[in-house]
């Protein structure tokens, strides 16, 4: 496919870029304030969406409208929904333990620490996994089987996040599951529902601009490196890290799929 609009494209580059810092940045200056760094966890779906704007204004002369549109509300629906979810799972609570016990380590100013560690970590790997997303924009034609199908796979993605999410608050509500396991519903399923919806819309967003092959290769990045920090990076590798040794997690572990949905089984 011809027709792709590679020096907007590199100019979006440059100005989802700066969305994705200024929400850092903005977000930041509230944390210091608030004396929570915590918060930075609400701005990750936050810069996706702002991203996703900021790629809707700047593509207004190219690309296919239906596609603009389309990408515009799956990250701007994914960002906020995660976004939403994080603030009300936050509210009432201190800093998160692992905030602190980074900050505990910093040398020199445990803000300034944050700031490079955390805020500017966080904005670059915003604008390197929105790749996808800020192609979409500009790729020409009509939407086809590849939009379609990574539509399909984004609303599986977010069904995972959102019912794994609230079936997990549910849970957490009733003081007589204090200190137990969470392995109901999809959780039954997968260990990390949440995460496998995670894995589940960002390569639903890849297939978006798959139709182009020299666009899918230079975007291929990014679903990879969300798969990874999931998989391996800040989410369920650390995750079952802080789990391992309560008490039940090794017979939920030993039934329950580590993170591709299947079928509950007996404890080996």
């Amino acid at each position: 496919m011809s027709g792709f609009a590679w020096s907007a494209f590199a100019q979006n580059l440059a100005a989802a870029a700066g969305a994705a810092l200024a929400v850092m940045l903005v977000t930041f200056l509230i944390a210091l304030r608030r004396h929570l760094h915590r918060i930075v966890d609400v701005a990750w779906g936050v810069g996706f969406a702002a991203v996703a704007l900021v790629s809707y204004a700047m593509s207004a002369q190219d690309g296919d409208q239906a596609r603009r549109l389309l990408v515009t509300v799956l990250t701007v629906v994914w960002g906020l929904r995660l976004a939403v979810h994080i603030g009300r799972r936050g509210r009432g609570h201190g800093e998160d333990p692992r905030y602190e016990a980074m900050l505990a380590k910093a040398p020199g100013s445990p803000d300034l620490y944050a700031l490079r560690k955390v805020y500017l970590l966080q904005g670059a790997l915003v604008w390197l996994i929105s790749l996808p997303v800020q192609a979409g924009y500009y790729l020409p034609g009509p939407l086809d089987g590849w939009a379609w199908a990574g539509t399909a796979l984004w609303a599986v993605g977010l069904g995972f996040e959102a019912v794994g999410d609230r079936q997990l608050a549910r849970f957490k509500s009733d003081p007589a599951n204090r200190g137990r396991i969470m392995d109901r519903g999809l959780w039954s399923w997968t260990r990390h529902p949440n995460y496998f919806g995670d894995f589940c819309v960002w390569w639903g967003l890849f297939l978006v601009v798959c139709s182009n092959p020299v666009v899918a290769a230079a975007t291929l990045v990014a679903p990879l490196v969300m798969s990874f920090l999931l998989i391996k990076g800040s989410g369920k590798a650390l995750l079952e890290r802080h789990m391992a040794g309560r008490p039940g997690y090794d017979s939920y572990r030993a039934r329950t799929s580590g993170f591709l949905p299947w079928p509950p089984g007996r404890e080996r």
